[in-house]
């Protein structure tokens, strides 16, 4: 299947998508939680349950910013908000047993600063950056060729290893067989589609079962998987080497002039 006929409309895609994110990252900015700013953790123990979405309004309403409100137990509840004064902490026990209709106990509290700091976040950056650089390097060693490995970091560090089964059927074809790079892209992403989907497969539905059936303290980061997961899947065949092979007719069209 001529696969790489088609890669305009890969590319399309691809802005599609990070450009709905970066519409939603100036439109709604990026909340930070208190990992990141620090705050309080109040963990209450009531009589029954209740509506957390409602919990939330009538909290916020109090001027108090709710970042998050998770079930920990058995009508045990942990509440994560910015940073408490006496009165605003009182203010949601009342909140609470209003709520509920029975006396909100307070089982633990704790004022907590930012666990990720401006260093941490630095020295995340650094690590990043010399991953990217040793992967661009080592893709480029393998596969003699700098293209690979450049192709191989814009198309995400989540899915590298897939991809290096597509570039190695790519350098195999290129050996055995010949031709020019996008009949040998094509013939690649065929010879691992199937593997590549049976493999993504199996990981999509574990995550869709524990997004279905897990607790709420999982459920964002099961999400969050389940996304990078599908879009690892996508990048390799459908962003990696379509840059790969615009990328080798371009420099193909600037030898020739």
């Amino acid at each position: 299947m001529n696969w790489m006929k088609y890669r305009l409309i890969y590319f399309l895609i691809s802005a599609a998508v990070i450009g709905a994110g970066i519409f939603a990252y100036l439109k709604w900015g990026l909340p930070l939680g208190v990992d990141f700013k620090g705050g309080a953790i109040i963990e209450y123990q009531l009589g029954k349950d209740f509506s957390t979405e409602e919990a939330v309004k009538k909290i916020e309403n109090l001027s108090i910013e709710v970042h998050s409100i998770q079930k920990a137990g058995e009508n045990t509840y942990l509440i994560r908000t910015n940073t408490l004064s006496p009165d605003n902490r009182e203010n949601i026990s009342t909140t609470l047993t209003a709520l509920t209709g029975e006396p909100a106990q307070e089982v633990r509290f704790e004022n907590v600063g930012p666990s990720i700091g401006p260093d941490l976040i630095k020295k995340t950056i650094y690590a990043i950056a010399i991953a990217a650089s040793a992967i661009l390097l080592w893709v480029a060693f393998q596969f003699k060729s700098f293209k690979f490995g450049v192709s191989a970091v814009l198309a995400m560090l989540h899915d590298s290893l897939a991809l290096l089964g597509v570039y190695d059927r790519i350098r195999e074809t290129r050996k055995k067989v010949g031709g020019s790079m996008t009949e040998m892209a094509n013939m690649a992403v065929s010879q691992t589609m199937v593997r590549s989907l049976n493999n993504s497969f199996t990981i999509i539905f574990m995550l869709v079962a524990l997004i279905l059936l897990g607790g709420t303290s999982i459920k964002w980061f099961a999400i969050a998987l389940l996304v990078g997961t599908i879009s690892g899947t996508y990048s390799s065949p459908f962003v990696a080497v379509p840059l790969l092979v615009t990328w080798d007719e371009i420099l193909n069209k600037i030898k020739r002039r």
